[in-house]
């Protein structure tokens, strides 16, 4: 899979896809935080605080990744979060899940747009061209 990019630009359409993604992933992440604070704290465990910190830290870099998807390191930030996300699933189990239907938009995203981004690129090569010379003058 040539389309899998860990380092350097992407298209504009599949960065911003993958930012939509890590977006929406910040609101689940930051409820997997709360759902570890309540756990422990129901749980008479004095980390809950601890875990509710992290969980919003995870949710904050999920937004920073978004925002900095331009960057050629960004996409590697992207991955970092997808792993990360992965991980929370040691303190919140059902996180497993959720880590995991993200890391699959995030190939898919990462796969479609740039099959688009190439499509985008191609056709404004043939515009660039000339590929509009068969239109008719009306």
């Amino acid at each position: 899979m040539s389309a899998l990019t860990f380092h350097g630009p992407l298209g504009k359409f599949s960065w911003r896809m993958l930012a939509m993604v890590l977006a929406g992933e910040s609101v689940i992440v930051f409820f997997g935080a709360l759902v570890a604070r309540a756990t422990a704290s129901a749980g008479g465990d004095a980390r809950s605080g601890t875990w509710l910190a992290v969980g919003s830290a995870l949710a904050v870099l999920c937004l920073l990744a978004a925002g900095l998807m331009r960057r050629p390191w960004g996409v590697t930030l992207g991955w970092v979060v997808q792993g990360l996300t992965l991980l929370s699933a040691l303190v919140v189990p059902a996180m497993l899940l959720v880590g995991l239907l993200f890391l699959a938009l995030w190939v898919l995203c990462m796969v479609q747009g740039a099959r688009i981004d190439a499509l985008q690129a191609q056709r404004e090569a043939q515009a660039a061209a000339g590929g509009s010379q068969g239109r008719v003058a009306g």
